[in-house]
This record gives structure tokens, sequence and C-alpha cells, in this order.
């Protein structure tokens, strides 16, 4: 996948997405936003990439939107046009949400603003010791509900500790993102990136429907009652046993050798 923004490489299933401007700690332009909207949309169900690792190139993983690039740019503009901005990067994130394939962000620095949400957007995060995460909007007048903020990060660090990140705009550092379960692992920062691209290589060799199931009912359920939730995952889980994966690990354990999922990265 050519891209014009940041770098993508793929490897063993796992395609790697690094932001690169690291002179400006990777901050967002409309240009980025744009790619990374079509970028997610061009990955949902691509065959050779079964597991994303989003990373920053440099110090930074996303300072967020640009100040010179895009928020004095929007100063002033028309209504029609700060909402047509305002979609574009809550559809960076619906993309993103819609991928089938795991998504494993390797924060190497400061991820603020909208690079926080990128963040919390995927499912698993990997954090050096120089990571900082802020939800800074309220710094620039605007609200913490923003690119799926308000409906991300409570699911992640409760309501009490997700109302005080965007209500203050507060940066906290890797140890307390920890401690909040804002993130999954603390890692040194010589070992993130490869540390990430094994756990997204792990994922690779892993189901890739049922992966894509698992996804797709942890956003549903959130919006279902408990007995809707329970004959979801019933009529979910009869259909992945239907399928060959489900065979296939039988007879994997049957016969003591690890499983060989369909399209798996070998």
């Amino acid at each position: 996948m050519k891209t014009r923004t940041f770098r993508f490489e793929e490897s063993g299933g796992v395609g790697t997405l690094t932001l690169n401007r690291p002179e400006r700690l990777n901050a967002l332009t409309f240009e980025v936003y744009a790619e990374l909207r079509d970028t997610f949309r061009d990955l949902r169900g691509a065959p050779s990439v079964r597991a994303l690792v989003l990373t920053g190139a440099g110090r930074g993983f996303c300072s967020g939107g640009d100040r010179q690039e895009i928020i004095a740019k929007l100063v002033g503009r028309p209504a029609a046009e700060l909402e047509a901005f305002a979609r574009m990067t809550c559809d960076v994130i619906a993309n993103l949400r819609a991928l089938d394939q795991p998504v494993v962000a390797a924060v190497n620095g400061p991820a603020v603003g909208a690079g926080a949400v990128l963040a919390i957007a995927s499912d698993l995060r990997l954090a050096s010791e120089a990571a900082r995460f802020g939800f800074v909007f309220p710094q620039v007048g605007l609200s913490g509900a923003d690119m799926g903020a308000c409906w991300l990060l409570p699911r992640i660090v409760g309501l009490g500790r997700a109302s005080e990140l965007l209500l203050t705009g507060d940066v906290i550092d890797a140890a307390q993102a920890l401690q909040w379960g804002l993130v999954n692992r603390i890692v040194p920062a010589d070992r993130l990136l490869a540390e990430a691209q094994a756990l997204a290589r792990r994922l690779a060799t892993g189901p890739v429907r049922a992966h894509a199931v698992t996804r797709r009912m942890l956003q549903r359920e959130a919006l279902l009652g408990f007995e809707e939730a329970l004959a979801a995952e019933a009529r979910a889980q009869a259909e992945l046993m239907r399928a060959p994966d489900f065979a296939e690990a039988f007879r994997a354990s049957v016969e003591q050798r690890p499983p060989r999922f369909e399209g798996a990265a070998p």
C-alpha cells in the first residue's frame, strides 16, 4: 500500500503504520487526516494485513491537530466547513473501528488530542516510559466530545476517570495510564515497536474471522441489553462453529500441532 503522508509497511501479515512528521511530534494536517481515513477504509478485509500496528516516528506518537496547519486555519471558517472537517476526523476513527483486523498502538511518546483518540480507538496499547496521554481539547476551547472520545474512553477507564481527563485536559504519564488501565503494559523504548509487532504477529496467526467477530461484538454489545447480547453471541458463535477454522483447531489439538487457520500468516 503506497501512502503519501505517513509510512506503511507489511511483514508477516502485520501492517505497521508510522505517522511521519517527527519534527512536529507527528501532528496531523488536513491531508494526513484524509489519508488516514482512506487508508483505514481500504485496509478493511485486506487479506495480506491480518493485524495492524500504529506508531509514530521520532519521539512522539501524535500531538493531535497541527496548530498552524489546522487550528489557525479553522478560526473564522463557515459553519458548514467546520462541520465537514469535524465529520472527516470522526470518519478516521469510524474507519479504524470498522476494521476486521486487531489494532495495536505502540505509543512511543506524547499522544494528545487526536493522537490520544487514535490510541484509545486501537484495541491494545503498549507504551514506552516516555508516553504521555492528554485529551487537551479544553485547552483550545473545545469539548472532550471529539472523534468518539466520550464513547471510547469511559469504556476503558470508567466514567469518573474519563470525566476527569476530558474536562480538565490534564496530561498523564505512562505509569498513571497503566494504573488507570489506559494502557495494557509499559515496554522499554528500545523494544516497544518490536514487542507491538510481535503481539500483532501473534494475532495475525490467529483466526481472522473470529477476531473480526470479537471486535464487532465488543462494539455492538455496548448498545444491547444483557439478554440481547447473549442471543447475539450465540448466533455469532454458532456461525463460527460452522466455519473451517473451528474444525481445523480441533484437528490440530488431536494431532498435537499448532492450528493452521485460513489465510493465517506463517
